[in-house]
């Protein structure tokens, strides 16, 4: 039986989270981009794991977070 796994996975450290209405913010900035099926932000961890259907770059992720004013310190 073929296994197929088309999920990816990026980890986006985020700065400047402080509440659940930041992650709330970041997710929701997250979710909306093309190929983007879920994204799971701690702001006590400054993460965003996020689950993409398809490729998609990563100055569009960083993009979607810093228009709402928090700074991505890395992308993995």
């Amino acid at each position: 039986m073929k296994k197929e796994n088309n999920s990816m996975e990026k980890t986006m450290n985020i700065e400047g989270m402080m509440c659940g209405h930041c992650e709330a913010t970041v997710k929701k900035a997250l979710e909306a981009v093309d190929g983007v099926s879920e994204a799971v932000v701690s702001h006590e961890n400054g993460t965003a794991a996020v689950k993409l259907e398809k490729p998609v770059d990563d100055s569009v992720l960083r993009k979607a977070v810093e228009d709402h004013d928090y700074k991505v310190t890395g992308i993995n």
